[in-house]
């Protein structure tokens, strides 16, 4: 493992990596440039905890499992949404349009909520039925209810039931993804 604080190559190695300092950090370099090959989707996440609101750019989300239709997302512990899917029970995952890339850069940090005006940053939202945001510019979402969590390190994985979902827009609408932009996260 990554000595405290982050620093070093993280663990474990393949026994042919051996205890060498840089053949563990370069494999690890390997390690993390397979990992971002992997195709990931771009979402907006909305949670919601009382009247506290607030809406994250994410990248991890899977589909988990058939029956019930479960939902996974992970979530970095330290991320306000984090904070409020704990606390609330529940989160939104919103497609964005590929058209519209630009938006997934508003919702990095906690977002400025206007109720009078139901926006997030100044995107128009309305509430799914678990009260957790789903911006109306999604051109799909689905809502879910927390069933489950899991730590996972330093994030944790939100299981989620999905209670809701729907098209906003054109289903064929082209998503969203990781590739399309300069953005990475993870590795």
């Amino acid at each position: 493992m990554a000595a405290p604080g982050g620093t070093g190559p993280i663990g474990p190695f393949p026994k042919n990596v051996g205890d060498d300092p840089q053949t563990q950090e370069n494999y690890d370099r390997l390690r993390r440039r397979v990992l971002w090959s992997l195709p990931y989707g771009l979402y907006v996440v909305g949670s919601r905890a009382d009247e506290r609101r607030n809406a994250m750019t994410l990248n991890w989300a899977t589909q988990l499992a058939f029956e019930p239709k479960l939902l996974g997302i992970g979530v970095e512990h330290s991320a306000f949404t984090h904070e409020l899917i704990a606390a609330g029970g529940v989160f939104t995952l919103c497609t964005v349009a590929r058209e519209d890339r630009a938006i997934v850069r508003k919702f990095t940090k906690p977002v400025e909520v206007d109720l009078a005006a139901m926006t997030l940053n100044g995107f128009g939202f309305h509430e799914g039925i678990t009260g957790a945001p789903i911006l109306n510019c999604a051109p799909a979402y689905l809502d879910c209810a927390v069933q489950q969590r899991v730590d996972t390190g330093a994030h944790t994985l939100f299981i989620g039931e999905i209670v809701d979902c729907g098209f906003q827009a054109d289903e064929d609408t082209p998503v969203l993804r990781m590739e399309d932009t300069r953005m990475n996260y993870g590795g």
